[in-house]
């Protein structure tokens, strides 16, 4: 079993965390996500049962967290 953490420490972590809920309730093969805030950081915890789904989880969250900060720039 593969483990990974993403901390977010932006300003906008808790919007951040917001957009991405829904995506960690989606069900992806291989790869479970939780989604949440610990000590005012957002928190991602993926685990995956190989490393290439890992990857994929890992791009694809990573991609969103981008995504959602360049609205939030774009938007300000």
């Amino acid at each position: 079993m593969f483990t990974a953490e993403i901390r977010i420490t932006s300003e906008d972590a808790e919007g951040i965390i917001s957009a991405l809920s829904p995506e960690a309730g989606r069900e992806l093969p291989r790869t479970k996500a939780s989604v949440g805030t610990e000590d005012g950081a957002g928190v991602i915890k993926l685990s995956a049962t190989d490393a290439s789904a890992m990857r994929a989880a890992l791009n694809s969250y990573l991609e969103c967290i981008r995504i959602t900060e360049d609205i939030g720039k774009i938007t300000r």
